[in-house]
């Protein structure tokens, strides 16, 4: 099993035990529940999970964090193929474009087209992705039951979404924004959202972490099924921390109302003053923002908060704010994860990339951890290193230590009046 395996298992079993973690059900309610329910184990497959089995994951996790979920190490391996997240999403996305094909149909036409390899992928394997994300076909996409809710303390849930913004000028061009924020249940204050210029996880990360330093941590996060969302990163970085990650039933964005209406007064309160006095940058357009954010909307009376603020009302639950406790966690949890195989000559490849490790990993699979400043080594949750793209030009003129199973010049020469 790889390092990569071990953490999926391991947020499999943190999706067990977190109800019971923060609070969020009945024991002996959702132990009634578990009992005879089958679930689809990262890597193991479909298996029963005992009610005594979560409660020793659940006291595992409190008394020594995410890594005690994680299986033991193990001298084998498996050898089973899986779905990397990447095929996941190209599948999910060719599926909802067919629902009405009957799965047996879809699993021979992603064959046929050569989207995966009938030895490798097999049909369950197929079935049980489509299940878990509600696509098995067309009649089994209802329409969810909804009724309004709200959470009568402050971060009990945030609601995250993306938002589409406006054009900016970026690098001489305008460019599309996107605005990516959370917002408190209970509060409706925003604890942190900025625009990006492009839809990519590192805009997610930068939010989160700004968000946790600001205004303590929630107990759950309630998003959509967005690929930044479901991305194994996220998923890795509240189990570290214990906040449970929820996501909305396919098809239904509308479930996440709050934040869904806050967009909408971003649209009709702060776009308007855009449209009269445009910002001339990304920097500008997120200045004008956050100022807006604090001045006007946490400021302003909200509907549904009895005659007052986001502000008002936040502030007066302070302690219900828990902050971490160790902020220079941030720093690594939301590093993107990857496995690779160190070659001989000291490199590994990354998104094209070249890098160089330190030779004493070579022959290693080592666990690498990046962001957009770097790439790092870790070793047990540690960073011990950290890799440098290679310079082909700089390495043409370091000195070389000569092999010690190299032949001496003036034995060579011998050898070659020898054969004259």
């Amino acid at each position: 099993m790889t390092e990569k395996e071990r953490e999926q298992v391991a947020l499999f079993r943190y999706g067990l035990i977190a109800p019971l973690l923060n609070g969020q059900v009945d024991p002996k309610e959702y132990s009634l529940e578990l009992e005879d329910k089958i679930h689809s184990v990262p890597y193991y497959g479909e298996r029963k999970v005992a009610v005594k089995t979560v409660k020793e994951w659940l006291l595992n996790y409190r008394r020594n964090g995410f890594e005690a979920l994680k299986p033991k190490k193990r001298a084998d391996r498996g050898n089973s193929r899986r779905l990397s997240p990447e095929d996941q999403d190209q599948i999910l996305d060719i599926r909802k474009k067919s629902l009405h094909m009957p799965v047996s149909v879809f699993y021979e036409q992603l064959i046929e087209h050569g989207e995966i390899n009938k030895i490798e992928i097999s049909y369950s394997t197929i079935n049980r992705l489509l299940k878990k994300h509600n696509l098995v076909g067309k009649n089994n996409v209802a329409t969810p039951e909804r009724k309004r809710f709200a959470h009568d303390k402050v971060n009990v849930l945030w609601q995250a979404d993306l938002s589409h913004g406006p054009y900016v000028p970026i690098d001489g061009k305008r460019k599309k924004t996107f605005l990516i924020a959370y917002i408190d249940d209970c509060s409706r204050l925003v604890p942190f959202g900025q625009f990006f210029s492009s839809e990519k996880f590192d805009g997610l990360r930068v939010v989160t972490k700004e968000a946790l330093l600001r205004r303590g941590k929630p107990t759950i996060i309630y998003a959509d099924n967005g690929k930044i969302y479901r991305s194994e990163t996220l998923q890795y970085a509240c189990a570290q921390i214990g906040i449970t990650l929820a996501h909305t039933m396919p098809y239904d964005p509308r479930a996440k109302g709050k934040i869904e209406r806050f967009f909408k007064t971003v649209q009709t309160r702060f776009y308007p003053l855009l449209q009269a006095e445009p910002s001339h940058s990304l920097e500008e357009l997120n200045e004008r923002f956050w100022r807006w954010l604090e001045e006007d909307y946490h400021r302003r009376v909200h509907a549904s908060l009895d005659g007052k603020t986001p502000h008002e009302v936040f502030q007066s639950q302070l302690e219900h704010v828990a902050f971490l406790e160790d902020t220079t966690i941030l720093d690594t949890i939301f590093l993107k994860r990857e496995q690779r195989k160190v070659k001989a000559d000291g490199t590994i490849t990354l998104n094209k990339q070249l890098y160089e490790v330190p030779p004493c990993f070579v022959g290693h699979s080592i666990d690498v951890r990046m962001d957009e400043k770097g790439v790092y080594i870790f070793e047990d949750d540690k960073k011990v290193a950290e890799a440098v793209p290679v310079s082909m030009k700089d390495n043409a003129h370091v000195k070389r230590v000569r092999s010690p199973f190299s032949m001496p010049q003036s034995v060579a020469a011998e050898e070659v009046e020898d054969h004259v």
